[in-house]
């Protein structure tokens, strides 16, 4: 009796990209029609764009973290492990998994949507001293870090302690690190009425870029009410600036600046997964180049999107591509779907255009600025459809209960300021968090593979 094998899809990385992929094939593929396989680190796909207000303590950290089997159309194997080399030759994908397990994981379609890392550079003492904000962990992580500094600066009795530890630097005037220096901000300001041994303007809130302007996304006027609202609450803006030089108790600024600290937290931009580089293929900036289809050229059946892919965009033109954000990565992963499925059932593929929907950028409390269809808002019209944005955008009703519920609770009760005691145990890092020694190179992913198929005769 012949067998049929039914065609495997391997969808690697489960953020907004990944999932919509999964979901969509999930709705529009027949279970018989193919074999659906996703590589995920964790069992929840992470909504990126609230972990500001995951680390203010606004939102609790199971509140962004959406469950990957909540899915009434669920199917999917799900692989506990991350993607540490791709052979696109021989069709095989090498995971490490969770328990540092490595096992290949061959395909007839992949779809690559890793995602990106926190952008460095070769600044000494950077991965040392820096957190990053760019995982659940991190989140939780900062929130104890700040809290402890509060702790700490009130038990010590030396008054150039005390003022290192109350001050904070952030570095990148992007969205996460402005709105990061933002949520912190209002937390620590709302914290110290809690500690009457402190003096609340010892507090300093440090913003720096190396760009001229804050947000430049945003636009002239915009950008400028977004610096006001925080110059307002009192955080120092540093434009043309950046990181000389990072240590354990202080940080220098390349204009020569030298501020105490022990809180440095680098939200200077991301960089393409890693996992992109063990490919062997053409990049542009780091980022995989693809057609407009999202299709790898030169190799059949394989697909790459989201923060690390150099998607062409077509709507600008002039060899433009799709900035690295959440409302690109949504909808390209739906797209990319299709376009597999087009593949699968061999007709044409299409490519990906899209329609901008705006900016939001929620700065805590009342204070936002947003840019809706173009629309330019401010305050508390802004605030609500920057919340109303994220509520809608979130994938499952639980998820978006517990927001509003966050919300609610918050607006109401305010903060407890609990540490939870994550960071009684390590460090945590840059280099703690990233996970950059895992990946392997293009050469020791084709050994892998050929030395895998050696032993399997």
């Amino acid at each position: 009796m012949d067998t049929v094998t039914r065609p495997r899809i391997l969808v690697v990385g489960a953020g907004f990209a990944g999932v919509e992929c999964v979901r969509r094939l999930e709705r529009r593929l027949a279970p018989n029609e193919a074999d659906l396989t996703l590589v995920a680190p964790f069992s929840y796909q992470l909504y990126l764009p609230l972990l500001p207000q995951v680390a203010s303590g606004v939102l609790a950290p199971q509140s962004v973290a959406l469950s990957l089997r909540r899915s009434e159309r669920y199917r999917t194997r799900i692989i506990p492990g991350g993607a540490i080399g791709v052979d696109l030759k021989s069709k095989v994908c090498v995971v490490r998994l969770v328990n540092g397990e490595i096992v290949d994981e061959p395909y007839d379609y992949i779809v690559l949507a890793p995602g990106s890392v926190t952008r460095t550079f070769d600044i000494p003492g950077l991965t040392d001293h820096a957190f990053g904000l760019k995982s659940l962990a991190e989140a939780a992580y900062l929130r104890d870090h700040v809290i402890s500094q509060l702790d700490l600066a009130d038990a010590s009795h030396d008054p150039a302690e005390r003022a290192a530890r109350l001050q904070f630097v952030v570095v990148g005037g992007g969205y996460a690190g402005t709105e990061t220096a933002a949520c912190l901000q209002r937390l620590t300001h709302a914290a110290v009425k809690r500690y009457p041994r402190l003096d609340p303007g010892l507090i300093k809130w440090h913003l720096i870029d190396i760009a001229p302007k804050l947000m430049p996304e945003l636009g002239e006027r915009l950008g400028r009410s977004a610096q006001e609202i925080l110059t307002r609450r009192g955080i120092e803006i540093s434009l043309g600036v950046s990181i000389a030089k990072a240590g354990a108790e202080e940080v220098t600024f390349t204009d020569g600046r030298v501020v105490p600290t022990r809180t440095l937290i680098w939200t200077a931009g991301v960089v393409a997964s890693p996992l992109i580089a063990t490919l062997d293929a053409e990049t542009v900036r780091g980022r995989l180049a693809v057609n407009a289809d999202m299709c790898l050229p030169g190799h059949d059946g394989v697909f790459a999107l989201g923060d690390s892919a150099a998607v062409p965009d077509v709507a600008k033109g002039d060899d433009a591509v799709c900035p690295p954000t959440a409302q690109h990565a949504l909808r390209q992963g739906r797209h990319v779907a299709e376009n597999v499925i087009a593949t699968l059932r061999g007709l044409p593929t299409r490519p990906y255009v899209h329609h901008d929907l705006g900016l939001v950028v929620d700065l805590g409390g009342t204070d936002a600025v947003s840019k809706p269809l173009g629309v330019e808002l401010h305050g508390l019209p802004a605030q609500a459809v920057a919340r109303g944005y994220h509520w809608s955008a979130l994938r499952t009703g639980v998820a978006k209960a517990r927001v509003m519920t966050d919300w609610l609770l918050n607006a109401v009760a305010g903060d407890d300021f609990v540490r939870t005691g994550f960071q009684a145990h390590k460090p945590g890092n840059l280099r703690d968090f990233e996970y950059l020694d895992a990946y392997l190179t293009p050469e020791q992913v084709r050994e892998h593979v050929a030395e895998a198929g050696r032993a399997a005769r």
